[in-house]
């Protein structure tokens, strides 16, 4: 397995581009089936996840050709049959399949989703979802089997903010007869984004950015071109990289709006930096210090998402910091390794842990527990003096395009080996 060693001490220095958001990006890579016509999307990100998607939907008959950040799939001639474990179990967005194909072909049989180990995660939104709109939930012991002669419109109260949920509900609705209302639905940048791209195609989606989403179906989708939106984990995790390394950054390709809660929270803690449209600037910090409460919850709140490359900066700020993360009872596990290297972690439980800082981090072999913490471990490294070895950088390549370049380009001493 590949792994990063990297040499801390250095500040990130320059500029940098953000790649497409590989959470707009799998959503509406589903959604172009729901058309029998062309769809080109631009600025798609070349990471793992991505061509783990494309191979589920060439399964099932999709033609795609991906290149140079630009998708152009054909989904004219689909065939309906079960879809590839194998496949399934890599990553939880493969349950996005189901609201992408179940208008298609009124029947779909999977595993359960696999990805990140951040805890069980429940379907029960989903189907009670799909449920609502008229299908028939045949199994979800073994996996999931759902069956619809037609799709209904239908008022859905989500069980729960979830993001995958709230996408599957969107997609199926608007090919459903009537008007669908989904309320407590998530509004994170990429289900707008996956909205945004439906109505290009064709749909009438209304209250995108809310909690309340009102969809009139249509009779057909038709295909269309699409740019995919910056991603603002990217943006911020960049972001906390330069903060920590003391580094002076610009971080272009992105809408600086969809990183309201972060910069809050990184402006209390004495982070420096300027907020433009579509640009944003970090400068060198002074002393940082610590926040009493680095909370996450649904968006517009602090993105569980960059929790951990976060909880890395709060290791040099001056004080007791708390964090409470509130959406996944594994995702607190990176912190281990953190203590390996030195860092004063106290936990209170599996979702709350106080970090009492600055401590000097040291170089010790480490390993990446999902995507962000991988993200998370090479900032820390980064800050460590000496050489660190981070094994698992598999789960990084899921989430980052070419993290490692990007970082050496702005200074940063760090080697795939």
């Amino acid at each position: 397995m590949a792994q990063f060693i990297v040499k801390g001490g250095r500040k990130l220095e320059g500029k940098v581009t953000i790649s497409g958001s590989k959470n707009a990006a799998l959503p509406i890579m589903c959604a172009a089936m729901l058309t029998d016509e062309k769809v080109v999307l631009h600025n798609v990100p070349d990471i793992a996840d991505i061509h783990s998607m494309q191979k589920i939907l060439e399964n099932f008959g999709a033609v795609i050709k991906f290149e140079n950040h630009t998708l152009e799939i054909d989904s004219s001639n689909l065939k309906s049959h079960a879809a590839p474990d194998e496949l399934i179990k890599k990553m939880r967005a493969s349950i996005l399949i189901l609201g992408a194909l179940l208008p298609r072909f009124g029947e779909l049989k999977m595993a359960f989703p696999g990805g990140c180990v951040l805890g069980k995660r429940s379907v029960d939104a989903h189907t009670r979802a799909f449920e609502k709109l008229g299908c028939q939930l045949i199994d979800d012991q073994r996996g999931l089997h759902l069956k619809c002669t037609k799709l209904t419109a239908a008022k859905i109260i989500l069980s729960e903010l979830s993001v995958t949920a709230t996408e599957n509900a969107i997609m199926a609705a608007v090919l459903a007869e009537g008007e669908t209302e989904i309320r407590l639905a998530a509004s994170e940048p990429h289900v707008q984004d996956l909205c945004h791209f439906l109505n290009k195609m064709g749909a009438k989606i209304k209250g995108i950015g809310t909690n309340t989403v009102k969809i009139e179906g249509v009779k057909k989708l038709s295909g269309t071109t699409y740019k995919i939106t910056g991603d603002y984990l990217e943006a911020g995790t960049f972001a906390i990289a330069a903060v920590a390394t003391h580094g002076h950054l610009l971080i272009e390709g992105i809408d600086t709006d969809d990183l309201d809660s972060f910069l809050q929270k990184l402006e209390e803690i004495g982070g420096k930096f300027k907020v433009n449209k579509d640009s944003l600037e970090i400068f060198p910090s002074d002393e940082l210090v610590a926040t009493k409460m680095l909370r996450t919850a649904v968006h517009p709140s602090f993105p569980t998402d960059l929790q951990a490359p976060f909880t890395v900066l709060l290791t040099q700020a001056k004080g007791v910091s708390k964090v409470f993360e509130t959406l996944f009872e594994g995702r607190l596990n990176y912190l281990f390794e953190l203590e390996k290297m030195g860092a004063h972690v106290e936990f209170l439980n599996p979702h709350q842990a106080l970090i009492i800082g600055p401590k000097k981090l040291k170089n010790v072999p480490i390993s990446s527990w999902d995507i962000r913490a991988g993200a998370a471990m090479v900032i820390a490294a980064l800050i460590a003096e000496g050489s660190t070895e981070i094994s698992n950088i598999n789960y990084i390549d899921r989430g980052y395009e070419n993290f490692d370049e990007k970082l050496r380009n702005i200074g940063a001493d760090i080697q795939r080996v």
